[in-house]
């Protein structure tokens, strides 16, 4: 809800910070190979954000990864699976996974990579010893007590000990979940099941939680955490978000950053030029995401930070985040993430008849 004295949007603090990575927009690019490879990742690094290299992708299984993401974004719809479940069986190779990380940081950007949780215990020494700035261990839903007689069972306790770099973890949405993640030292945590628009998890296992009710259940962990004394732990909310009133209302639900996909895969410098597939797409036994075709939209540069070209929200959201910062009062994300919220489904659509029925604006999808 608008707050009772309004700020210059100019004026406000949108900037992120989580141990010693320090962002000045709060939006990370998600680990999707269709959209972050090195190149991409520099990009987002030049403009303030952080951009995520899927370790366990096609970017360090071949030493020239952009004839296979070429085939992916030209298979027919027909041959998609069979193709994607044949290009990841290549094994990946420890010596791609450095030299990508030490191109990102020679060129001065932060590197954030990602990793499943199987293999994280013995990726840690070489993404450190290359440089990378973020640890990221991402499965479909993590917890903290994990049960398995037939694998080792990763510690993330052991891990956040043997790394010098934050460690950020996820999936989670739930409260209690949350709260004993970030009980085991974690730097930050990603919030979401299956909301992505690549993603099919719900469709496949029927599990997930709205956003909103999840970042705003794993933000009270966060804030229940620091209570008992605890440091801040980065609340990341991660798919879901299409436009610039989606990022938003992640930030007003708690959240102290957003990951983004979808909308990044309609850059230019996106990897696929404007395809996306989900981490678990390729899965060789349940697949739980499907390619998906967006498009060329823009620049990067007009994504993130404007100036927008277009009226439907899908361009320069810091600039909307800035200004929904400025109508509710909120100096930066802390306030912000105060500010009153009401549930009103029909928000988007309420008045907007004219737009809907002549395709523009907020009628356009």
């Amino acid at each position: 809800m608008p707050g009772g004295v309004t700020l210059n949007p100019e004026e406000v603090d949108i900037s992120f910070s989580m141990g010693s990575l320090k962002l000045p927009i709060p939006i990370w690019g998600a680990a999707m190979d269709g959209v972050v490879d090195v190149d991409f990742a520099i990009a987002m690094g030049k403009l303030g954000g952080i951009a995520v290299l899927n370790l366990d992708g096609v970017h360090t299984r071949y030493e020239d990864s952009a004839p296979i993401v070429k085939r992916i974004a030209e298979a027919d719809k027909a041959q998609i699976n069979a193709l994607l479940k044949e290009v990841y069986r290549e094994p990946v190779k420890p010596k791609l996974i450095s030299e990508r990380i030490k191109t990102i940081k020679a060129a001065g950007v932060p590197c954030a990579v990602s990793t499943v949780p199987a293999r994280a215990e013995e990726r840690a020494g070489v993404v450190q010893n290359a440089g990378a700035d973020v640890l990221v261990v991402q499965g479909t839903v993590l917890t903290a007590r994990h049960s398995s007689r037939s694998y080792h069972q990763l510690s993330f306790e052991e891990l956040v000990r043997a790394c010098h770099i934050p460690v950020v973890v996820g999936n989670c949405v739930h409260y209690e979940t949350a709260l004993e993640l970030m009980e085991t030292g974690i730097a930050g945590i990603l919030v979401g099941v299956g909301p992505g628009a690549a993603c099919t998890t719900r469709g496949v296992l029927g599990v997930g939680v709205p956003q909103v009710t999840a970042t705003a259940d794993v933000a009270a962990a966060r804030d229940e955490y620091m209570r008992r004394g605890g440091m801040r732990v980065a609340v990341i909310t991660d798919g879901g978000m299409r436009i610039g009133a989606d990022v938003c209302k992640a930030f007003a639900s708690g959240a102290d950053a957003v990951m983004i996909g979808t909308p990044l895969a309609g850059a230019e410098e996106s990897a696929s030029k404007g395809f996306n597939w989900g981490m678990a797409t390729p899965d060789p036994n349940l697949p739980r995401g499907t390619r998906i075709h967006v498009g060329t939209k823009a620049t990067l540069r007009e994504i993130l930070l404007g100036p927008a070209r277009v009226d439907d929200g899908s361009q320069n959201f810091a600039g909307a985040l800035r200004s929904a910062l400025g109508v509710c009062g909120a100096n930066d994300i802390t306030e912000f993430q105060h500010v009153e919220m009401v549930i009103a489904p029909a928000i988007t659509s309420e008045g907007k008849v004219f737009q809907q029925a002549q395709h523009v604006g907020m009628g356009k999808s």
